[in-house]
């Protein structure tokens, strides 16, 4: 099987065909850096308003719920009635008056920072497809059907359509690569190449991101929302708030002496003791909370 598959490739291919065409990938991936960077231009700051809105509120309450334990419940309470009245009231919405009862529903049309990451992620696919396109039409044409290289590790018959495109032989080995897959491999693989002539942030390689998004979608939008429509930040509000008030609170550092005095093997004199069926809590020593609770009274009689 070895023998019948041996074929010998003229050195002219390699140098007019397989080198070539890594070439020109290179220099058009330059070049399509320089020019979405000419097209697009300086990347515009978010608004402040936009920020809190999109992540930074939602995160608060998040991490309220996850490492909320580590705070007194007097703390906690405090920080849980304050995030249910901000997000109840929409505090933290961009425009709080379009949710409102009554009020007509947003035209994202309308909202010029919408319309701007619109147009910006066209100019990137534009830029992505128009490169590949050219260089595809230009591969078909003068190297259609050439077999450039021969890969030097074995494959499964899986790869064949994917290492031989182009080129309709059955029996050939799947470790030829034909011209077509060449290119396919530079697109996918000159991503390191770009990042050490260019940095790492490029826009030489091939933007999956953008290349993946629906029409329609905003670049960076939830994968919940609906092509083309904004997403409703007022009911991730509201349901944010459910989930913070059924949220429960057990202080971390609770007894905490008394468990610290137990790891080592100190003896811990007992507070609290039962005297039939009645609880007698005579006077015990003044720990973490209570220190934690008279700081903030005499910091409120201070004021």
């Amino acid at each position: 099987m070895a023998d019948s598959q041996r074929m010998i490739l003229d050195p002219a291919i390699r140098d007019w065909v397989l080198i070539p065409i890594m070439i020109v990938m290179v220099l058009v991936g330059v070049l399509r850096h320089h020019i979405t960077m000419l097209i697009t231009g300086a990347p515009k700051a978010p608004q402040l308003k936009a920020i809190r809105e999109s992540s930074k509120a939602l995160l608060r309450g998040m991490r309220l719920r996850t490492v909320g334990n580590n705070i007194p419940q007097h703390a906690f309470a405090t920080r849980k009635a304050y995030l249910a009245d901000a997000f109840e009231k929409g505090k933290y919405l961009k425009n709080p008056d379009a949710n409102k009862e009554g009020s007509s529903p947003a035209n994202p049309m309308a909202d010029p920072d919408m319309m701007e990451g619109m147009m910006e992620g066209m100019k990137k696919q534009l830029m992505n497809m128009v490169p590949q396109m050219v260089i595809m039409g230009w591969i078909n044409f003068f190297f259609q059907g050439f077999i450039v290289i021969k890969l030097p590790f074995p494959l499964t018959p899986r790869f064949k359509q994917m290492l031989q495109s182009g080129v309709d032989t059955r029996d050939m080995d799947v470790t030829w690569v034909s011209s077509l897959s060449w290119y396919f491999l530079n697109l996918f693989g000159l991503g390191s190449v770009f990042s050490l002539i260019l940095g790492d942030n490029n826009a030489a390689g091939v933007d999956m991101t953008a290349m993946g998004s629906m029409p329609g979608m905003m670049p960076g939008a939830m994968p919940g929302a609906q092509p083309g429509q904004p997403q409703d930040f007022n009911k991730l509000f509201l349901a944010e708030k459910e989930n913070v008030m059924i949220t429960p609170h057990v202080w971390d550092l609770e007894d905490v002496e008394e468990r610290l005095l137990k790891k080592y093997g100190k003896t811990v004199a007992t507070s609290k003791k039962i005297e039939g069926k009645k609880l007698v809590s005579p006077a015990r020593e003044t720990t973490v909370r209570d220190k934690i609770k008279a700081a903030q009274k005499g910091g409120s009689k201070r004021r």
